[in-house]
């Protein structure tokens, strides 16, 4: 069902200043049109924030959404690192993994030569674990600085191009591969898919891989429930393509790994795709959502597929991120950037 837009005017809005930021959020409705670099005045709460349901107010809080940095080509992958009070993130096309410092702001480089990383998340140690598209293959980066290569192959053959990852509790890696990265140069290199679009579980006991799931087009990013017993993967070969599919599913997860009871629990083919996301702490799904320029947002949904809220951005939305030093800042990467807002919410515990 369509989208019911939120109405920010007030009946205490009684200054003059007050009344033209009204008429001017009348012509720009969600507030993009502003300088992203600077310190405008807004109204509070940020009119990019869309609300579906009243009930999820509480969770939007009055912060402004900022443009913490831009000079990327295709950000993605943010993940981050408590120990070092840091956001790490990609920059796909330009083969460098980026790093944003809580403690001042500062941005820097962390891996001038990330084989085009993607997808990252830590695992229960806090090492960095990653998704590289033109090695084809996720490794993890030891306490010592040394790289241990978790999985390039599979029954021989070399993966297409790993995406995203995640860590269940029990310690075993899932991660998805859809191909991107094979697909051409500009975030890897072009090169046959010798096999299907797997969801890949790596056993936390043997280091065993073995296929979760293997009837995704393009399988991207993936969650689990704050309890675990759920798996989001999203599906996002409908990306241009009406026919195929667009959405995220949802699963049980067994005590062994085993999946099963796939549904589709949010359908993005109508307006939108559905790439990274992350699940808080009460279940609800925050996702990107990437489609034209009034579409572009990071959208929440209930665990039953509720629309509870949307986040309009000016650029194309790929992947987020819950940290800070609370827990309740929520990154957002896409485009050329990398945003950032405070919300009352923090993230689903990780493995």
């Amino acid at each position: 069902m369509p989208f019911a837009r939120r109405t920010f005017v007030g009946a205490s809005i009684v200054s003059a200043a007050g009344l033209l930021a009204g008429r001017a959020m009348a012509a720009d409705r969600f507030g993009l049109d502003r300088d992203w670099n600077g310190q405008p005045a807004m109204v509070m709460p940020d009119p990019a924030w869309e609300l579906h349901d009243p009930a999820f107010e509480g969770r939007l809080g009055n912060a402004m959404v900022e443009r913490l940095w831009s000079g990327g080509r295709w950000t993605e992958g943010p993940v981050w690192m408590p120990a070092s009070r840091c956001l790490l993130f990609s920059d796909i096309p330009n083969n460098r993994v980026m790093r944003w410092s809580a403690d001042d702001g500062h941005i820097s480089i962390y891996d001038a030569q990330s084989n085009n990383a993607n997808g990252h998340t830590r695992d229960r140690e806090g090492r960095l674990l990653s998704c590289e598209h033109e090695t084809r293959r996720v490794t993890r980066r030891e306490h010592d600085g040394s790289l241990t290569i978790l999985l390039d192959r599979f029954d021989g053959k070399p993966l297409n191009a790993p995406n995203d990852v995640v860590v269940a509790a029990d310690g075993a890696i899932w991660f998805t591969d859809p191909g991107y990265g094979i697909l051409g140069p500009y975030e890897g290199h072009k090169a046959a898919f010798e096999l299907p679009t797997n969801v890949y579980r790596i056993a936390p006991d043997t280091g065993k891989a073995s296929v979760a799931a293997g009837d995704f087009g393009r399988p991207n990013g993936l969650a689990f429930s704050p309890d675990g017993k759920r798996l989001y993967i999203s599906d996002t070969a409908g990306g241009g393509h009406p026919d195929k599919p667009c959405h995220v599913r949802a699963f049980d997860v067994a005590a062994d790994g085993t999946l099963s009871g796939s549904s589709v629990l949010i359908d993005g083919k109508r307006d939108g795709v559905i790439d990274g996301f992350r699940v808080d702490s009460d279940g609800n799904l925050w996702c990107s959502w990437a489609g034209n320029a009034e579409q572009n947002s990071v959208r929440v949904f209930s665990s039953s597929g509720k629309p509870l809220a949307t986040l309009h951005l000016p650029e194309t939305v790929s992947n987020l991120e819950f940290g800070g030093p609370k827990g309740n800042r929520l990154f957002i990467t896409g485009g050329h950037s990398l945003y950032a807002t405070y919300v009352n919410a923090v993230a689903a515990p990780r493995g």
